[in-house]
């Protein structure tokens, strides 16, 4: 571990020198809050390049436990020096990067998210990685000097370790090397220095006013103050239909399926249900048939439309704990199959456009109702708590199914099937993916709002008129035009605008025509 705390000395060093070399330059100062939830200190310190680029250096550290004789660790320090592309400018909107990560480890007994690295669980790994990586990621500005980001990729890379018996064992099994491929996700919360210009005020010159006497009550100047703000994006049909359709979601929000998930604790997922050990779909079963016309009736709009498209639609199809594990394995990948069939006999749509997994036996899903049964205190609280423990002490499967039917003689078991188990026979999660044609009226409108309140009207008056045919554009041209000068065309975009219902231009136009 003393390579640690040696590479830590030269870390802060390093970081010192890059901060007092740019101290003149546009700087970021950036902290990763999903790497903090791991109990691991970390800084990115970032450098504006020009309009479109950008370098920065993420370091984190976390040199604890210290004591070797600690069965769980997770000691390491990391590396990543990076590159970034952003579609608009520095610290602002989408980017794209690049990174290079590098770490010495010493890892062992951590369970990460996602069994990924299930090696660690009881073996410990110490050595070194380097890996190369791309990430796509969106800033969100917070204010004149902050910003939240959100970034993901992947990296592939090459490690090599020393493998030991278990957390706290001195004897090493063997030196090793592998490649590998990691996922990169981050969550950053970033201040910027110097920060955004401040928006400049309409400055209206005042005359000196010679009172003569008797003195009269002298009449103040008029000063426009602009109402404008933001434009929304055009989502297309399908970004309408999502605000009444939880189902719909954009395709940045798509995540593949593991048997961790919870799925009836996500927002908008539908679910289409089975009788009991079979996969034959009937409309008329329970609420089928209204959850099946609303999947085809959107589906089918957003397919008609031409500024937005489905790009996914995921089934995920599940079967109860009940039964033999590779039945229901069968069974669950059936129900799946047969909404898939179902919904292609009604849209023209091709194998491809869906994601559809067969989820198995629902015991995630069956584990976390039992937690919401036993928060409610009821008088089977105590039994339920039982089962609780029968299915985290219980890895085999079927063991844990056969203990679960002898609790209280079969009487949990009765009471499992009849208030939780039915809620499980069912094709699972159900959701629609879509994507819109991106709105590059909106981004000139809004970013020329940005140069009217900068006090640049010249500037927001040149961009304006490349979109001045688009309505939402008329507000943020009227004011643009009447700080320079073409009041009498102002005052007609204004009107124009306040009849398609916009209230900034109704507050123009309140001002002017009662100055």
């Amino acid at each position: 571990m003393n390579r640690i705390v040696v590479k830590h000395n030269l870390l802060i060093i390093l970081l010192l020198l890059l901060v007092s070399k740019v101290a003149a330059q546009n700087v970021s100062l950036s902290n990763n809050l999903l790497y903090d939830v791991w109990l691991t200190p970390n800084l990115t310190v970032g450098i504006s390049a020009g309009q479109h680029w950008s370098v920065a250096l993420t370091a984190g550290y976390r040199p604890w436990p210290t004591s070797d004789e600690t069965s769980r660790k997770w000691r390491h320090l990391l590396l990543s020096p990076e590159l970034r592309y952003w579609t608009d400018s520095v610290s602002v909107r989408h980017f794209f990067g690049a990174n290079v990560i590098y770490s010495h480890f010493n890892v062992a007994g951590i369970r990460f998210p996602f069994g990924l690295y299930p090696d660690v669980r009881n073996e410990r790994r110490q050595g070194d990685l380097v890996a190369l990586g791309a990430f796509y990621g969106y800033s969100l500005p917070l204010g004149r000097h902050w910003n939240l980001e959100a970034l993901i990729g992947a990296a592939v890379g090459y490690a090599k370790y020393d493998r030991y018996a278990c957390g706290q064992c001195g004897s090493k099994i063997s030196d090793e090397s592998k490649i590998f491929l990691m996922p990169q996700a981050a969550i950053n919360i970033v201040y910027n220095i110097p920060g955004r210009p401040r928006k400049q005020p309409v400055v209206v010159p005042v005359e000196p006013v010679v009172v003569p006497e008797p003195v009269v009550e002298e009449t103040k100047p008029f000063v426009f103050v602009p109402a404008i703000h933001a434009v929304p994006d055009f989502t297309g049909r399908a970004g309408q239909l999502q605000r009444d359709n939880p189902v719909l979601a954009h395709v940045s929000q798509y995540k593949p399926y593991d048997r961790t998930r919870i799925l009836r604790k996500e927002k908008g997922a539908l679910y289409v249900h089975f009788d009991q050990g079979k996969s034959v779909l009937h409309a008329d079963y329970r609420d089928n048939a209204p959850t099946l016309e609303r999947i085809v009736d959107i589906t089918r709009q957003i397919m008609a439309d031409t500024t937005s498209s489905v790009k996914k639609i995921q089934i995920i199809g599940l079967a109860s704990i009940e039964g033999g594990i590779a039945a229901n394995e069968q069974l669950a990948k059936n129900r799946a199959l047969a909404l898939q069939r179902y919904l292609q006999q009604q849209v023209v749509a091709s194998d491809t456009l869906f994601d559809t997994i067969g989820g198995g036996e629902a015991w995630a899903e069956f584990r976390d109702q039992l937690v919401d049964e036993v928060a409610t205190e009821s008088q089977h609280t105590v039994a339920l708590q039982q089962a609780l423990a029968v299915i985290d002490g219980e890895n085999d499967l079927d063991q844990r199914e056969r203990k679960l039917r002898q609790l209280d003689k079969g009487r949990t078991w009765q009471y499992l099937k009849e208030n939780i188990l039915k809620d499980q026979r069912n094709s699972g999660y159900i959701r629609i993916y879509y994507d819109y044609v991106p709105d590059t009226a909106a981004k000139t409108i809004n970013r020329a709002s940005e140069l009217i309140a900068q006090g640049k009207y010249a500037e927001a008056l040149t961009l304006l008129n490349s979109v001045r045919s688009d309505e939402r554009a008329q507000n943020a041209l009227g004011v643009a035009l009447w700080q320079t000068g073409q009041q009498q065309e102002a005052l007609r975009c204004f009107r124009r605008a306040a009849q398609q219902g916009n209230a900034d231009a109704r507050e123009n136009l309140r001002q002017l025509e009662n100055r």
